[in-house]
């Protein structure tokens, strides 16, 4: 059975600590730009979500990729980078719908989750719980899309809780008079 990562925002605090662990184990050095999970966040909304490969049925940047450098494991069903054959064209960073592939510019290399051989470490380090690693087929879109709604109403919630006082302006005071926003 095939096994994927499954985020759920509504958990995710933001602290990166996933990416930190994602990239001591894959490139020896405490770096989160050289993560293959990425936290992205919504300043302005106070959201956080940790972006990852899907690790596809059918992967777009398999059918793209030009020399055969993607491909399936076939013990963790994952997605792959043959970095042997990879020309470094980044078609399938291009090609993926999900934000999953990324190209590092100082190593000159794709880079993407591996699932850490069926052992992801963001997994083990998520203190909340955000980041899972379940069968493929317990996941669908419906929830998917739930979970995200979710998360953003709570960080929405809270954001509205603290006061336009704390953080970014609220947008009465992004508005100058007559002129609309900036």
């Amino acid at each position: 059975m095939a096994k994927i990562i499954n985020v759920d925002p509504s958990k995710c605090t933001g602290c990166r600590l996933c990416e930190l662990v994602c990239s001591v184990k894959n490139e020896s050095i405490a770096n989160p730009y050289l993560a293959r999970i990425h936290v992205v966040k919504w300043e302005f909304e106070c959201f956080e979500i940790p972006m990852v490969c899907r690790q596809c049925d059918v992967p777009y940047c398999e059918s793209v990729c030009p020399v055969g450098a993607v491909y399936r494991d076939e013990q963790t069903r994952a997605t792959m980078v043959d970095y042997d054959r990879c020309v470094g064209c980044r078609m399938c960073v291009l090609a993926c719908p999900f934000g999953g592939m990324k190209y590092d510019t100082r190593g000159k290399k794709v880079m993407k989750c591996n699932l850490c051989g069926g052992d992801p470490a963001c997994v083990k380090f998520c203190d909340t719980g955000a980041i899972e690693y379940i069968d493929a087929d317990k996941i669908d879109l419906r929830n998917q899309r739930e979970y995200a709604a979710k998360g953003y109403e709570m960080r929405k919630e809270y954001k509205e809780s603290i006061g336009p006082e704390v953080g970014h302006p609220g947008p009465k005071e992004t508005v100058a008079p007559r002129w609309g926003r900036w």
